[in-house]
């Protein structure tokens, strides 16, 4: 298990996308079992046994699970019987609670990447490639994830692993590569290695903390979330199987409408940070998109400054001072074909500096685009190339200095430093802290369960749609709120009424999913 970490546009993913056959070199060679190769696309890494799984899925949503897996690759066991069972067993060998008939535009990131492994194991690879494998799982599943990782090197494979979490790379690997600026700078024996050593062959400077020592909550409401419900699209029940009709699931007779949000209240003060944990599929999806406006509540109400916003569109929620860095920032951040510059409008097309009156201003737009740029320390050649030319990480701060510029009173966090190196993690950190001393309420979503813990000074465990549990920041540790998060009890945590959730508790671990 050969790890490979470096910052933010260091050439980690262009060269693993050579070895995928994305990409071709201009110089140098690459040898599979001692022969030299040439790939000229995956189809040719396939075929000798190399599978990656990329850090911004290739899936398509319209399709189920089954079809994605098997797309491209009919001829080995067809799009039957044959292959739902070889789905099974692989999903079962590992792991990885997969369900054959899902649609993908229905699973959370989490669901998302472990069809993209099964994917490769099921073409055989021989050498499986991880870009930010964990980014998205709590301390448990990360530790079977290691295990199954653990497995597959027993039986042979190679496995190249990308990750920012130092911490899990000294864990794991038997070799560390550190790649600064497209040059490979030094290797690392994990044994011999600390996360700060390694931290400064990447970036030059030490390991980053979330850390917030001091409090700077206030009295006044921001934001107040009441007995929000959402149920599920089409009716689906809980606890049955749900009958499909002409494209439209439907709840069998006398089944109870699933609640994929359930009776959600809270309130998020000025100079305040509510942090939400939770495995990815367990309604914080719907808590943003209700938050946001993107999807409409059930029932329940949403004040904002002490104004009923509940029937208020998604741009007048933005207008009024609602930031929101989203979850997934290919499918809700970005445009990626357009250049950087257009996308700093994104969200904000009505306000200065991206319009004057009615009318757009693109040089309002492209002058503060190069602020942020050199603000966020953006790595780009200009701000016409395309959203798609950045790494992950320089995405990811594009957004987050998109969304910082507007001065919002309330920022809905979803994983705001997922996929970024550690300096770009810790300038993230700085500008939440920043904003929070200044009065910004903020509502942190993340698997990044040490970010969670360091930047809140609340803390709520969700499962089931229901917020079941709240935690000391200063006291919880990881373990104790993953096993929260996955619907076990734990001494530090004090729970809430989970009366309608016990049973559901006590389920399998997928359901738990």
């Amino acid at each position: 298990m050969h790890a490979l970490v470096g910052e933010n546009g260091a050439g980690k993913s262009t060269l693993m996308k050579i070895l995928y056959g994305m990409q071709k070199p201009d110089e140098g060679t690459i040898a599979v079992d001692g022969e030299q190769v040439s790939f000229s696309s995956p189809a040719d890494a396939i075929t000798r046994g190399i599978g990656m799984v990329h850090q911004h899925f290739m899936l398509a949503d319209n399709l189920t699970v089954l079809e994605n897996v098997v797309l491209g690759s009919e001829k080995l066991y067809g799009i039957g019987g044959n292959a739902r069972k070889k789905i099974k067993e692989i999903s079962d060998r590992y792991g990885l609670g997969v369900r054959p008939d899902a649609l993908v535009e229905d699973l959370g990131v989490a669901d998302r990447q472990r069809v993209e492994i099964l994917k490769v194991l099921f073409r055989g690879a021989k050498t499986l490639i991880l870009d930010e494998p964990t980014a998205v799982l709590v301390p448990q599943e990360v530790d079977a994830l290691f295990d199954n990782l653990r497995e597959l090197k027993a039986e042979g494979l190679s496995v190249i692993f990308i990750s920012h979490k130092l911490g899990e790379v000294l864990s794991v690997a038997d070799d560390i590569t550190v790649i600064r600026r497209g040059t490979t700078v030094g290797t690392a024996v994990p044994s011999e290695t600390t996360p700060r050593q390694l931290a400064e062959m990447m970036v030059g400077s030490e390991l980053p903390t979330p850390e917030t020592a001091e409090s700077t909550v206030t009295d006044q409401a921001v934001i107040t979330v009441a007995n929000l419900t959402v149920f599920a699209s089409g009716g689906a029940s809980l606890g049955t199987e749900a009958e499909p009709t002409g494209g439209i699931t439907l709840a069998p007779e006398g089944g109870e409408i699933k609640r994929v949000l359930d009776d959600v209240s809270f309130t998020i003060h000025a100079g305040e940070v509510m942090g939400i944990a939770g495995v990815e599929g367990n309604g914080q999806t719907e808590l943003i998109d209700a938050l946001i406006g993107t999807k409409n509540a059930d029932s329940g109400t949403l004040a904002f400054l002490g104004e009923d916003i509940t029937p208020w569109s998604t741009r007048k929620r933005r207008e009024s001072g609602v930031g929101y860095i989203p979850e997934d920032r290919h499918r809700q951040g970005l445009l990626l074909e357009a250049p950087l510059w257009e996308n700093r409008i994104l969200g904000h097309v009505t306000e200065a500096p991206n319009a004057k009156g009615f009318w757009l201003n693109p040089k309002g737009a492209q002058d503060d685009t190069r602020r942020i740029v050199e603000e966020f320390d953006v790595r780009t050649p200009g701000i016409d190339v395309t959203a798609a030319s950045l790494s992950g990480g320089n995405q990811q701060k594009l957004i987050v200095g998109r969304e910082m510029s507007h001065n919002p009173k309330f920022l809905i966090a979803a994983h705001p430093t997922r996929g970024v190196d550690v300096g770009a993690q810790a300038q993230i950190w700085d500008r939440i802290r920043e904003a929070r001393r200044e009065g910004l309420a903020v509502l942190l979503i993340s698997a990044d369960l040490d970010e969670l813990i360091g930047l809140s000074d609340t803390l709520r465990v969700i499962y089931n749609g229901r917020l079941v549990a709240d935690a000391d920041p200063a006291t919880v540790t990881p373990e104790e709120l993953g096993s929260a998060m996955t619907g076990a009890a734990t001494g530090h945590l004090e729970h809430q009424d989970t009366a309608d959730t016990t049973e559901e508790a006590a389920g399998p671990e997928d359901e738990a999913r």
